[in-house]
């Protein structure tokens, strides 16, 4: 039997001090005790020594005693990135449009998890720096066991109106796995359960996953918990006042010129991206979308060449005054309409023309009348995993009859500063608090996919180490 010394070194003593307390202020931090038998773990690293935790390096073949180092040190690496990653921060990149020109495709961001209190993992047996698919095995990155339920740590702060804030995706936690996009529950309204269910070929497997599992979005928070929302006519209004609107918010406009191209030169003063420049007519005889427009042809009886461009308000003036451009017009909502939350409700609200819409608050409650709970039934069966069903006219929550419910989150409402290219809260809802990740602090690299990097244009230099806002 192993016989411990009653007494052990001074230097054994410091360090299992050091590591116990930081540990002891993780566990407080976490707001576990489970995690303080862990404390066992340290003393007999350091002090007893009753599991022999370096044994691998007092064998005496080199080159065991070589890879052995190398396993040690990737699993320390390994375990290190997995805790950064959880609590600390996690590198993000740009994948969409939906925030130019505040964030643009190509940024690469730290997102602080500090600034709002990092999250507890619903799936704590995961791989680390990978969402929720292995690439190249294609398989699941983590197991379903053990799922823990929602727990927030202390953080600097709290999600604050115009904040940019990344969360995870609420109509993600049911997939198609082949089309993700557009979400599961517009594919249902659109197709039907059975249709998604037995045509697997087209859709794949229908999965579920956790939240902390689900895609990473990136939005403006623009609606607060208890707030009453609005758009009219792409102005946002805040319990009945017009909102702030971001510095670089941009909408679509369609663009008529003389009949002549713009140039690369004026397309890089309106800072408008290759993939953003979009013909939509040639011109000549085919007036289609002219005639839709307003627009008459030429003085020749012709039409001229029509653009479909994304503009900010700066942009916007600059093309006024460019001579080849005849004439500028915001894009109506009609022309290129969609479904929006709630998509099996019909509100008659559009993209342009939204709302009014109440945003739930912790605590607050409702009377669980029709048009509420086609508003709010995600809320309370999704995400606050209740079960809820109309029978007779009578609503039951977990079973029982009810005629009010009181909401355990608060919720955002999330829009990108890239109005008419976003797919944001006004298609899937709202944000709940539990889906919050974190919030972009630093544009640490940025690439323009229009230049290669042998032009000198490839890296937006000025946008290095910018702060993201």
């Amino acid at each position: 039997m192993k016989k411990f010394p009653t007494r052990f070194p001074k230097r054994q003593w410091i360090k299992f001090a050091v590591w116990g307390i930081l540990y002891t202020l993780f566990a407080v931090w976490m707001r576990n005790i489970w995690l303080l038998p862990g404390l066992i773990v340290i003393a007999d690293v350091f002090l007893t020594k009753f599991v022999p935790w370096g044994a691998w390096k007092k064998t005496n073949n080199p080159k065991v005693r070589n890879m052995l180092e190398w396993v040690d040190d990737i699993l320390f690496a390994l375990v290190a990135v997995y805790l950064i990653n959880l609590f600390v921060f996690q590198n993000y990149q740009i994948p969409s449009s939906s925030l130019e020109k505040s964030l643009l495709v190509g940024d690469y961001l730290f997102v602080s998890k500090l600034s709002y209190g990092p999250r507890v993992p619903n799936t704590p047996l995961s791989f680390p720096l990978v969402q929720n698919t292995l690439p190249i095995l294609n398989t699941k990155s983590y197991f379903d066991w053990p799922n823990w339920g929602y727990k927030r740590v202390a953080g600097l702060g709290e999600v604050k109106r115009n904040d940019i804030v990344v969360f995870n995706f609420p109509a993600g936690d049911t997939v198609a796995l082949k089309v993700q996009n557009p979400d599961y529950y517009t594919l249902l309204e659109k197709y039907g359960r059975e249709a998604i269910t037995l045509n697997r070929a087209n859709f794949g497997d229908v999965v579920y996953r956790p939240v902390d599992k689900r895609e990473n979005y990136v939005k403006r928070c623009i609606g607060m918990p208890g707030d009453s929302l609005e758009l009219r006519n792409n102005q946002v209004y805040i319990n009945g006042v017009a909102a702030e609107n971001p510095k670089e918010m941009q909408h679509n406009y369609f663009v008529e010129t003389d009949g002549s191209r713009l140039t690369e030169q004026q397309f890089r003063l309106l800072n408008i991206s290759r993939d953003d420049r979009e013909v939509i007519s040639e011109g000549g005889n085919n007036g289609q979308y002219h005639a839709f427009l307003g627009i008459p042809p030429n003085e020749s009886g012709q039409y001229n060449l029509l653009y479909r461009l994304p503009l900010t308000q700066e942009a916007l003036e600059k093309a006024r005054k460019l001579s080849a451009v005849k004439n500028i017009m915001i894009e109506p909502e009609t022309l290129y309409s969609s479904s929006y939350y709630p998509v099996d409700y019909n509100t008659g609200w559009n993209r342009d023309n939204y709302g009014p819409i109440w945003i739930p608050k912790k605590g607050a409650t409702i009377t669980l009348d029709e048009w509420n709970l086609a508003i709010y039934h995600r809320c309370i069966r999704n995400y606050e995993n209740n079960t809820l069903e109309v029978k007779d006219g009578t609503v039951y929550i977990n079973g029982k009859p009810a005629n009010s419910y009181t909401f355990k989150y608060d919720y955002y409402w999330m829009m990108g500063d890239n109005r008419h290219k976003s797919a944001d809260s006004r298609s899937w809802g709202f944000v709940p608090e539990d889906h919050v990740v974190g919030k972009p602090i630093l544009i640490w690299l940025s690439l323009d996919k229009d230049h290669s990097l042998f032009d000198g244009s490839g890296i937006r230099w000025e946008r290095l180490f910018k702060m993201a806002r």
